[in-house]
């Protein structure tokens, strides 16, 4: 018997058709960790998972890869869901993987984790940035379901607390692939028309899934991007979602919210009191001071008795002039007895006083008081100065003293 020939396209196709048909190779679930991790720009993700004995080609379409959680990468171990079958054209077998699990860890958690700290990696969570709420908002913007328990919390909480704000609801969705277009859109819209002083983004509790539109991307940077403060109030205590940490203030619930975000008005009311206990007690002080005062003045000599006080300061006055005048005397006379002692030692140390003793004095052409005969020669004129009088001459004859 003549054994058929199969081309390679067949026998490929042929095994194909027979893995295909294995119920339990058509949906399998594979654990491993992933290795050669890539993503191609036709959107299809190729990897490869291993374990300890061997390793399995994977492959993941861009319809499936994009309801992904969270973002595979190398080492990852992880559980892949899928069906295994053969490429004819390359004859090898591989996991068309249909969806993807973390090992041990929700992929909701997962993808929680990643984008936490690709977001803080960024700042987004840098206190620095995050803005001071005001301290009497005029008007508040509430981001959230208009049909939920939570509005309805807050509302009542509000009108309680400060009645003077307004509230502005901006209702949305708040679960479901519709709800983080809608909350972006809510805030970016408020910002763009300034229509609150502060915003308050949150819903009521439920699971991870029911609060994963406050996980999203999208909602996280148009939080950041908000000029207005923002008050992040997603579900219960124990819940924490991306959106708080970016948030300028987290709030445990959506009533908690509504406490931070305005003031107590019977707190108002005792502060105010107080102040207004302060203010009188001050003003009471200052008028009793004021009155003091008005007595003092009024028992005043001045005000009893105008011309007796304007007597006394003329007597005052005139004291004060009659002491000034007689300082004046005494320091004239002082002066003068000083003048005329001084003008007895100037007159006794006056030559003409010499003069009148019977001396001479000689001077030389040029006016110089003679001292020696090394001033003169025969024949020069000289001016002699008596007591009464003085007399010209001339240089006869010139003599030493020996």
């Amino acid at each position: 018997m003549q054994q058929q020939v199969l081309s390679i396209t067949q026998i490929n196709e042929y095994i194909r058709a027979r893995m295909d048909a294995d119920p339990m190779l058509t949906s399998v679930a594979v654990r491993g960790e992933i290795s050669n991790y890539k993503v191609y720009p036709s959107g299809h993700h190729y990897f490869t998972l291993k374990d300890e004995g061997g390793a399995l080609k994977c492959v993941m379409f861009k319809n499936s890869a994009i309801r992904l959680r969270f973002r595979p990468d190398n080492g990852m171990k992880v559980i892949a869901m899928g069906k295994i079958s053969v490429f004819p054209r390359d004859g090898a077998y591989q996991l068309y993987c249909a969806s993807m699990a973390m090992d041990g860890i929700g992929d909701l958690y997962a993808a929680f984790e990643q984008l936490k700290a690709k977001l803080a990696g960024e700042g987004l969570f840098d206190p620095a940035h995050k803005k001071p709420l005001p301290k009497y908002p005029g008007v508040i913007g509430i981001i959230t379901s208009s049909a939920g328990a939570a509005v309805h919390d807050m509302l009542r909480i509000l009108r309680k607390r400060y009645p003077l704000s307004k509230v502005r609801l901006f209702p949305v969705r708040v679960q479901g692939v519709e709800a983080p277009p809608e909350i972006v859109g809510a805030i970016r819209y408020a910002n763009r028309h300034q229509l609150a002083d502060l915003l308050i983004v949150g819903r009521g509790g439920g699971s991870i899934e029911d609060l994963w539109a406050f996980n999203d991307e999208r909602v996280a940077r148009a939080i950041y991007d908000s000029e207005i403060p923002v008050i992040s109030a997603v579900g219960h205590e124990p819940d924490v979602t991306i959106s708080d940490f970016v948030a300028d203030l987290r709030a445990a619930t959506p009533s908690n919210a509504a406490e931070l975000g305005v003031p107590d008005q019977d707190a108002l009311h005792q502060l105010l009191d107080g102040y207004f206990a302060t203010m009188a007690t001050c003003l009471s002080r200052q008028i009793k001071a004021g009155k003091q005062h008005l007595r003092a003045l009024a028992g005043s000599p001045a005000l009893r008795s105008p011309t007796g006080y304007l007597e006394q300061r003329q007597q005052s006055v005139l004291l004060l002039k009659n002491r000034l005048i007689a300082a004046q005397v005494q320091n004239v006379e002082r002066k003068k007895q000083r003048f005329v002692a001084q003008t007895a030692k100037l007159d006794a140390m006056s030559p003409l006083k010499v003069l009148t003793r019977g001396y001479a004095m000689a001077q030389a052409k040029d006016g110089k008081v003679l001292r020696s005969i090394a001033q003169l020669e025969i024949a020069d004129p000289i001016a002699v100065t008596l007591s009464d009088g003085c007399v010209s001459a001339m240089v006869t004859d010139i003599k030493e003293k020996v």
